[in-house]
């Protein structure tokens, strides 16, 4: 499989420019906006624009500031700049948004970089808070991590607290939360990004002498990845900019899929109101993709409303067609992606080239399996979470351990009341739990005396069960169900969140006999995902498995995205019609990643539900009518063809 030597250097292969890019490197002073569509050769704009500031405008290097989001973006910006001005960089900034800022609050306050709250230090503090307010968790890291998302959001969208309605708890123990995390940060002198932000608006509001001196050190402000940027780094960049407004600002609506930072296409949108006299010029080039996938993602893409309109045209021939495959069901699709890769192998085809991409991380569990079972090497750019750590899988599995004899205090605690039976923590005060014990402590209250016996009969119950029946008595007759759709109530949360993960446990145990041959592959699987983080580095010829999110700026010869379903893609909890612009948006990003070969996947059915194709797959294709295609057919044309 050759690879587009294209690459992300996207332009033209002698390196000349194309009119559109020689206009936006070309443009003189006052703000700038260049639309910078998938493929069209941004970063080679970016850096050729501070080159022509540099050399032929006289600009000093040190008065130049390049801004984007990430470390590694800054970092392999630089690089590249570095090797066109052949190692002569001088003193420009390539910078994150948080790096500049904390810059500019370090120089007023004094800060250090010990000031800096780590990861682990804020996940503590948050939980601490969370056993003072004796909220009763089963899901304590999701909610957590859940809070602290929250946290940030208010802080970047500059949110008053007594407005905000969380989405993880009653408004009030939020409160309580962000006030006692706020307090211990003062406390401890800490700071964390969001606060860096903060501080840094709050600092050029108050005081217009250090404004000016920051706006004289940079007259001259690049920022890459523009539609990523949120409210209060729009607000702080504004003020940077000053009257000047030499502001040159790069990225496409299009590709904004950070709501949940805080993102919005409106911000960019909107630019040319804030910045009367903008300049705008649209990199109409596709340097990446074959001409197929541009045309399809561009009739998915003109589906959205709030946006800029382009016309984008292909740079390359089309060769392949997009193919859009229905399978029976999603084990079925998991594994013909697999067989497709091993196909692959045995032909001598390299498959590192290769992307799976998931909407969300949790999905990619099953192919994960298929890969394994197939001794096919694969590299995960998110970290696949293990499907039998979570505390639903947990709690099913304890019930089976006390079900095949063992009745330790621990097992007891976890599952006594889920569904709830009201019994006391205080009733197990033995390392080993008998019901006699249970019993005696509940003894003349008939009420209780009933439950416990009902209890000891689901375990005689279970234990005569293999994992897929036992499963399904835990879930109905057990009642364990209906207490997730409590949990969810009391967590705010769909219970379709949490009975997802239930029906995958549920369908991954239909294959084993027994529990000891279930629990055995458990515990392989365990290790085998252990290993395979592990060798991440190692593996030079692995599939790669990502998310959407996470593939985002990145390019592969051959994409499939999996589970092209209502509710995956569109997520379930997209309702308003920004949300599915969102969703659209991120659909766009996920095919365009794909420079030779997509192959989109819809499965039928998921865990014995009926599943829709999504309602993009339909909004991609040619407006000609369509027939009606079975599995293993393309979308279009009839056609039998095999995923590669």
């Amino acid at each position: 499989m050759e690879k587009n030597q294209t690459g992300n250097n996207a332009g033209r292969r002698d390196g000349s420019l194309t009119d559109a890019q020689r206009t936006a490197v070309s443009h003189g002073a006052g703000p700038m906006m260049v639309l910078a569509g998938p493929g069209s050769g941004k970063t080679m704009v970016i850096t050729r624009r501070v080159r022509e500031l540099i050399e032929s405008r006289g600009v000093s290097p040190s008065n130049i500031l390049v801004v984007t989001f990430t470390r590694a973006a800054a970092r392999q910006m630089e690089e590249r700049f570095t090797r066109m001005m052949d190692g002569r960089k001088g003193r420009v900034t390539f910078s994150t948004f948080h790096s500049i800022f904390f810059k500019i609050i370090q120089y007023a306050y004094g800060y250090q970089a010990s000031n800096i709250i780590r990861e682990e230090q804020k996940t503590a503090y948050i939980k601490e808070l969370v056993r003072h307010c004796g909220l009763e968790l089963q899901d304590e890291r999701e909610f957590v991590s859940g809070i602290i998302a929250e946290i940030s959001m208010v802080k970047g969208e500059r949110i008053d607290l007594s407005h905000y309605y969380s989405a993880n708890c009653p408004e009030e123990v939020f409160q309580k939360l962000y006030q006692g995390y706020q307090q211990m940060m003062a406390e401890n002198r800490l700071i964390d990004f969001d606060d860096m932000q903060v501080y840094c608006y709050e600092l050029f509001r108050a005081r217009k002498d250090i404004l000016e001196a920051w706006q004289n050190k940079y007259p001259y402000i690049l920022v890459d990845e523009f539609q990523d940027i949120c409210k209060i780094q729009y607000d702080i960049l504004k003020m940077l900019a000053g009257q000047t407004g030499n502001l040159f600002i790069v990225g496409d609506d299009d590709q904004s899929i950070y709501r949940f930072r805080g993102s919005k296409p409106e911000i960019m949108l909107g630019f040319e109101k804030d910045f009367p006299g903008t300049e705008k010029v649209l990199l109409d080039r596709n340097f990446r993709c074959d001409a197929n996938i541009v045309e399809a993602s561009l009739r998915l893409i003109g589906h959205n409303q709030v946006r800029f309109p382009k016309k984008i045209r292909p740079a390359r021939p089309p060769v392949c067609q997009v193919l859009t495959r229905r399978f029976a069901t999603a084990r079925e699709q998991y594994n013909a992606i697999a067989v497709s890769l091993k196909e692959c192998q045995n032909r001598g085809e390299k498959i590192g080239g290769t992307a799976v991409l998931f909407r969300t991380n949790r999905n990619a569990g099953g192919l994960v399996r298929q890969l394994m079972a197939y001794n096919i090497p694969f590299q995960m750019r998110d970290v696949t979470a293990n499907l039998y750590d979570h505390w639903i899988a947990q709690d099913l599995m304890t019930y089976l351990y006390i079900a095949r004899g063992d009745y330790s205090r621990e097992h007891f605690l976890r599952i006594s009341n889920r569904p709830n039976r009201y019994i006391t923590r205080s009733v197990f005060t033995e390392v080993q739990v008998t019901f006699e014990q249970l019993y005696r402590f509940y003894e003349g209250k008939d009420w209780m005396e009933e439950r416990i016996d009902r209890m000891e009969y689901d375990f005689k119950m279970l234990a005569k069960m293999a994992p897929y029946a036992a499963i399904n008595y835990i879930r109905k007759a057990v009642g364990y169900e209906t207490y997730l759709e409590e949990y969810a109530r009391y967590r705010r949360m769909k219970p379709g969140e949490l009975l997802d993960i239930l029906e995958e446990i549920h369908e991954n145990a239909k294959d084993f006999k027994n529990c000891e041959e279930w629990f055995r592959y458990i515990e392989r699987y365990g290790e085998e995902l252990k290993q395979q983080r592990q060798k991440q580095q190692e593996v030079s010829d692995g599939v790669v498995l990502s998310t959407i999110h996470a593939s985002k700026g990145l390019e592969y010869d051959t994409v499939y995205i999996a589970d092209v379903n209502e509710e995956i893609i569109p997520h379930k909890k997209a309702a308003q019609p920004a949300e599915i612009e969102e969703e659209r948006r991120l659909f766009y990003v996920a095919m365009t990643r794909a420079k030779d070969h997509l192959y989109i996947c819809c499965p039928g059915e998921r865990y014995g539900h009926r599943q829709e194709p999504s309602r993009f797959v339909k909004e991609y294709l040619p407006p000609e009518p369509e027939k009606e295609k079975t599995a293993g057919k393309q979308e279009r044309g009839g056609k039998k063809r095999q995923i590669r």
